[in-house]
């Protein structure tokens, strides 16, 4: 017996739904999406996947992954940094501290957490 399409998709949907932890750091320095993107990709010499769609990201190691906030049409930067884990939230928060870090080495930015440390 067939089920109606939307059970199916919502069944899909529940299986793949995980639990995202996020820990995010915000940049002070005018920069872009796309090369924030490949910023973060070069400094952690992983790739930006899913390209061209709606959520980009660079994938980090440990179940961990970056994704960028851009500020919405006619705020100022600053830009938001989110790192994600499906592990936890200390294990998000230690990503991106260490994320911080290769950055502010790497290009010099302001880059402060938005997080309790």
């Amino acid at each position: 017996m067939n089920q109606p399409a939307r059970d199916l998709f919502g069944a899909l949907r529940r299986k793949r739904e995980l639990v995202e932890y996020c820990a995010t750091i915000v940049v002070q320095s005018p920069v872009t999406k796309l090369d924030a993107l490949s910023i973060v990709a070069l400094a952690v010499d992983a790739p930006v996947e899913n390209q061209r769609t709606m959520r980009p990201f660079v994938p980090l190691d440990e179940g961990a992954w970056v994704e960028i906030e851009v500020p919405k049409f006619g705020e100022p930067p600053p830009l938001a940094i989110d790192v994600y884990s499906s592990v936890s939230h200390d294990h998000a928060a230690l990503h991106a501290l260490t994320l911080m870090a290769r950055l502010e080495e790497y290009t010099g930015w302001r880059i402060r957490p938005d997080f309790a440390l």
